[in-house]
């Protein structure tokens, strides 16, 4: 008897004798924390790579090479580069555009430059972020999805006792068990997006201030070597 019991209370069992709505909330649920790790695993990759490909950039940069010899390397691979490289690319050939045309001011010179940078900037960013908003929606939508089918649940378990004379534990167990998966799934569905989200919100700000200590620095360097 305890053999039948435990089988009538599998999880599989208990998923498959749940109710159409039930199932298909534990569906998208289950979609839902499959497409999150597919992109925790990806944007993990996406800023490590990010992270490396600064601290190679950065220490070209900071070697004392020359600018023009570092900017032919970066066009020559701009397939392989990163957004460090990109905001450098775009900042330098701004400021030899602008510097080869007569009548420029300094001043508007470097304000082109840092335009082109900035807006460089904010495309990269854009990239770094990319999927966040969705890792951030299933943190905290699946809780309340997998809750309301919870509700669903037990409604319906109860609806099935309304015609019983004497309700027992046995009796309406499988319908709460059944009805509780589906909160159980939402919250498989929702920890680890949210968990990555906060790591990976928090590394792309890290990227941006590098991005930001970057630019200040390479808009003094070319500034400096302007007035040389």
């Amino acid at each position: 008897m305890n053999v039948a019991v435990t089988q009538d209370l599998s999880i599989l069992s208990l998923i498959a004798d749940a109710s159409v709505l039930v199932q298909l909330v534990m569906l998208g649920l289950l979609l839902a924390s499959l497409v999150s790790w597919y992109y925790i695993f990806r944007k993990y990759l996406g800023i490590r790579r990010a992270n490396q490909q600064c601290d190679l950039f950065e220490k070209d940069f900071w070697s004392g090479g020359d600018l023009n010899e570092l900017y032919q390397g970066v066009v020559n691979s701009r397939h392989s580069s990163g957004s460090m490289e990109r905001i450098f690319e775009a900042g330098y050939r701004e400021f030899t555009k602008l510097r080869r045309q007569p009548g420029q001011d300094m001043a508007a010179v470097m304000d082109g430059t840092r335009r082109a940078m900035r807006a460089t900037y904010q495309r990269e960013l854009e990239f770094l972020e990319s999927h966040l908003s969705f890792l951030a929606s299933v943190g905290s939508v699946s809780p309340y999805v997998g809750l309301f089918g919870t509700v669903w649940g037990i409604m319906n378990a109860f609806r099935g006792l309304a015609n019983v004379a004497q309700a027992t534990l046995a009796q309406v167990a499988p319908g709460i068990a059944e009805a509780l998966i589906a909160t159980a799934i939402g919250l498989f569905a929702a920890i680890p997006a949210v968990v990555a989200y906060n790591r990976f919100a928090g590394d792309v700000n890290r990227l941006a201030t590098r991005f930001d200590s970057f630019m200040e620095e390479f808009s003094n360097i070319l500034q400096r070597q302007a007035n040389v």
